[in-house]
């Protein structure tokens, strides 16, 4: 995996091969950065990046000027991955080992953007959940956008708060807003 733009830009980083991961390709990854990158500016937002395994997502923020991320995965190898990686690219990257409902039931702060990279086999009330545990507990700021990853072959379109998708390859981004009150 690869850090595509940034301080860092360029610059290859090689994760432990037993970690239980599939890491968003770099095209997809460019293409999604692309998206963000008309919509915000990277040192004003929060992240809080769900299922983060090798952290390629949170890097990625990091190295194009976020401070405030927060990366949660329940695998241990993962997390210290992360958080290794990161003291060693003096990113300011919060890891936390933890079951990602239950960061989202219990979390206490919000975010600019929240990104969901679950395993691809979740099954339609997985993701329905992650959905409802954001938006009912107000997890993001008035401005935010919660993305989820997912195989090409899922459709998330039905779900509340659901605004588009971008498919590249095999790989889905699903973007869901607050909805505007009328």
């Amino acid at each position: 995996m690869r850090i595509i733009s940034g301080i860092h830009k360029g610059r290859r980083l090689t994760a432990p091969k037993n970690l239980p991961v599939r890491p968003t390709t770099d095209m997809a990854k460019e293409a999604l950065f692309n998206i963000l990158n008309n919509t915000y500016y990277f040192d004003e937002i929060s992240v809080i990046d769900l299922f983060s395994g090798t952290g390629n997502i949170s890097f990625e923020f990091a190295s194009r000027g976020c401070e405030k991320i927060t990366a949660v995965d329940t695998h241990y190898a993962c997390v210290k991955y992360i958080s290794e990686t990161s003291k060693q690219l003096d990113f300011t990257i919060d890891t936390l080992k933890a079951d990602v409902y239950k960061f989202l039931e219990k979390s206490p702060s919000k975010a600019t953007v929240i990104f969901a990279d679950p395993p691809y086999d979740f099954d339609q009330e997985k993701f329905q959940k992650i959905i409802d545990l954001v938006f009912n507990n107000n997890l993001l700021e008035d401005d935010g956008v919660l993305i989820i990853e997912h195989s090409s072959r899922t459709d998330l379109s039905e779900n509340q708060n659901y605004n588009y998708s971008k498919k590249y390859g095999g790989n889905m981004f699903s973007f869901f807003e607050k909805e505007e009150l009328q």
